[in-house]
């Protein structure tokens, strides 16, 4: 058994803490060379995969600890070998225009 922490590299802590268990990420095109066994196992489930694996598919599926995944996806997001697609949250309007919509709609009834 390896421990986790062989695996990243010694590291406790995603470099993006945006990713999460449930983020999508894509594969993208290009050599994979340079890559660490691990990282290169994650990378070819997600190039085997179109429209995207959750960070929690890819744990389950190579039977490593979520924690570690986060590591290692984030270590290939930063080299460019996976991305995510655009976070929906982005898109959506502040919460307080919301509540105002919501006031003036209660206020109309």
């Amino acid at each position: 058994m390896v421990r986790p922490f062989v695996r990243t590299g010694g590291r406790d802590r995603p470099s993006r803490p945006d990713v999460r268990l449930e983020s999508l990420v894509l594969a993208a095109t290009g050599p994979a060379g340079g890559l660490r066994l691990d990282h290169r196992r994650v990378l070819a489930l997600a190039q085997g995969v179109r429209g995207g694996l959750a960070v929690a598919e890819i744990a389950a599926v190579l039977q490593l600890p979520p924690s570690t995944v986060l590591i290692l996806v984030c270590d290939l997001m930063d080299s460019g070998h996976l991305s995510s697609p655009v976070n929906a949250r982005d898109d959506q309007p502040d919460i307080d225009i919301l509540r105002e919509v919501l006031h003036g709609l209660r206020t109309k009834v």
